[in-house]
């Protein structure tokens, strides 16, 4: 009896100390709050809830809400596969997350994971028996967040815009700006976490083993330090983890898609990195113009230029995790999709092309300069990256912090930005 009455109490101590840990991460949440969100994202030059909106998803959304765009709506999953179509969305970038962190948590678990789905400018979300979500990038103004449910029988569709998302979309993470969010945690057997990895943190930097907490991962790889396909438990002796194999607690047929192939994965954190970093630099820049009408002071043209020098280093993947010896292989669905629209130099080159060997892509350049978040930045923050751009691939007078690229890919990275951008300075 007594060592029961020892244990239980053990157990409620350790329960008070998460819920300490809680409180504190909340209350550093709302001072973090009070010192680094300057931006006003409903206030001009932003105007969020005023803006007409440019995303790709709100220029479809009347035709798919009046039936000029007709889907199948005889089953969850014969609509799904449609949408995923009509928004050129390959369901082969399907992702299986089961910890409950998203709106939608009282519906999620290892038997009924979410699914996610991307493109470039798109992101769906998709839990059997739940509600579509979309988050939507406006090239100024970053994500447009909409939920609805699948259209029953002859049920008319209407598709919400969501408030509701914001709260963590647009939160520390994000640097409180609608950005997207990737969470790792260790799911318990019910829900709820019990532990949490890379808070605040999104990018290929992320060290595998803070990665997958509560995603199904599939796929041959060699990333065996990470967090995906267990759940946990807490005893007296601390946290226990079990394996879940993908698959065995769900059906996959339920899904477009039999896969959470690794490399989606991946190229779904690069994104995510991205678009955080440059909508910071985005909002930045257009706060700077608005509140000096174009005359910055020193500090904030150094400010920009720090912003700068962020987003371009992560353009050119510095500091990426290196894939461990052996690589992946990567879902040939996946990657016939992925490369279906990549831009080509005369040479063959893109860079969109993979490498999988020691890291992701053979030319590293992001892919993402094309996206319509990086086209949307404000022309002087976009002049300030073109110009480190064409310092850091200066073969003659080569940079340190871009020492890590050699000359020959430089050069390869360089001819094809100029063969496939558009809006390069002429002296580029």
């Amino acid at each position: 009896m007594i060592e029961r009455r020892k244990r239980l109490a053990g157990q409620i101590r350790a329960i008070a100390g998460r819920l300490l840990l809680g409180w504190l991460g909340f209350a550093a949440a709302i001072s973090g709050f009070a010192e680094t969100s300057f931006y006003e994202i409903d206030q001009p030059p932003h105007n969020y809830w005023k803006r007409p909106l440019q995303d790709r998803f709100t220029k479809i959304k009347e035709d798919l809400e009046v039936g000029r765009v007709t889907l199948d709506s005889s089953n969850e999953k014969a609509y799904l596969a449609g949408l995923l179509q009509a928004l050129d969305m390959p369901a082969s970038s399907q992702m299986l997350v089961f910890s409950t962190t998203s709106l939608q948590l009282r519906l999620i678990s290892p038997s009924n994971p979410r699914a996610l789905y991307f493109n470039e400018d798109i992101y769906l979300g998709f839990i059997p028996g739940g509600r579509i979500e979309i988050v939507s990038l406006d090239p100024e103004i970053g994500g447009i967040f909409y939920i609805f449910d699948i259209p029953r029988e002859s049920r008319p569709l209407r598709i919400e815009r969501s408030d509701r998302c914001m709260n963590c979309h647009a939160a520390s993470e994000t640097q409180y700006l609608p950005g997207l969010l990737i969470k790792s945690v260790i799911p318990g057997p019910r829900g709820g976490t019990l532990e949490g990895f890379r808070q605040d943190q999104t990018g290929h930097g992320i060290p595998f083993e803070q990665r997958f907490g509560g995603w199904y991962v599939t796929g041959r790889h060699s990333i065996t330090n990470h967090w995906g396909n267990l759940v946990g438990r807490l005893s007296p002796a601390g946290l226990a983890t079990n394996y879940v194999e993908p698959g065995e607690r769900f059906d996959f047929s339920r899904y477009p898609a039999p896969t959470s192939d690794i490399l989606p994965h991946l190229v779904h954190e690069h994104q995510a990195g991205f678009v955080n970093r440059a909508l910071e630099a985005s909002y930045r820049a257009r706060s700077y113009w608005h509140e000096t009408e174009g005359k910055l002071d020193s500090k904030q043209a150094k400010e920009l230029d720090k912003q700068a020098r962020t987003l371009t280093r992560y353009l050119l993947f510095a500091d990426e995790a290196p894939l461990p010896a052996g690589g992946l292989e990567g879902d040939s669905a996946f990657k016939a999709d992925f490369t279906r629209n990549r831009r080509v130099a005369a040479n063959g080159a893109s860079l969109k092309d993979f490498d999988l060997g020691t890291r992701l892509f053979k030319h590293r350049c992001s892919y993402m300069i094309y996206s319509a978040v990086f086209q949307g930045l404000p022309a002087p923050m976009k002049a300030r990256i073109y110009q480190e751009l064409a310092e850091a691939l200066n073969v003659d007078k080569p940079k340190a912090d871009y020492a890590y690229l050699e000359t020959a890919e430089k050069k390869v990275i360089r001819g094809i930005l100029k063969e496939t951008l558009n809006d390069l300075p002429r002296d580029w």
